[in-house]
């Protein structure tokens, strides 16, 4: 593959500190609990998609100051999301990445496997965008094959909603866009419930913090 056109894909984490991570389970099953989730849920997906070779892969560390903390493993690039809301966060991420293909994913969705991302990346052979439908009415992936422009996508979207996805394909314009498989990310008991059904010891043994965090 030519470099100029060598996928990325950008994995938005956040450190894995309790009391930092996933708010809105922890009212439901506690802060440790809730921070278990997230390092055994981000560690899994590192684990999975980090090393493929198929594309590059970058984690966008938040807060900045976490970017040379102890959790990221040390053979996987890592740079700074910076300031600003999470359409800010992903816009910017966009704007300063290398020429070729991005898609950006969240940390806290457990099913995406590496399938998932190399379907992502195929459809933006045919699309200029590819987006993974979230079942709460967002999205757990955003791509843009950033040719011959990198797309606005983010402005007046109205996050942590159901309206997240529909605002974000409002912005895409006339591009041309394609979907993924759509998955659940884990925010409510029920989700929480669910995953611990499928959790599997060796999710538990990638989850340590000596591994990631």
């Amino acid at each position: 593959m030519n470099r100029a056109d060598r996928p990325t894909l950008v994995v938005m984490v956040k450190a894995p500190v309790a009391g930092a991570v996933k708010s809105r389970l922890a009212g439901k099953v506690g802060i440790a609990e809730a921070t278990r989730f997230y390092r055994v849920a981000t560690a899994g997906l590192i684990l999975r998609l980090g090393r493929d070779p198929r594309w590059r892969t970058v984690l966008a560390i938040a807060p900045d100051a976490a970017l040379a903390a102890p959790f990221w493993p040390a053979d996987i690039a890592r740079i700074a999301q910076g300031q600003g809301d999470l359409g800010s966060r992903m816009q910017r991420l966009l704007d300063r990445l290398p020429p070729g293909p991005v898609a950006i994913v969240g940390s806290d969705i457990p099913a995406i496997g590496a399938d998932d991302i190399a379907a992502a990346f195929a459809a933006l052979g045919r699309a200029d965008l590819v987006f993974g439908p979230a079942e709460d009415g967002g999205y757990w992936l955003v791509g843009a094959r950033r040719r011959p422009a990198v797309p606005r996508l983010f402005g007046d979207v109205r996050w942590s909603g159901p309206h997240a996805l529909a605002d974000t394909l409002r912005n895409a314009g006339r591009r041309s866009v394609a979907f993924a498989a759509t998955l659940a990310d884990v925010d409510t008991l029920a989700d929480y419930l669910a995953w611990r059904k499928s959790e599997r010891p060796a999710s538990l043994a990638a989850g340590r913090p000596s591994k990631t965090g």
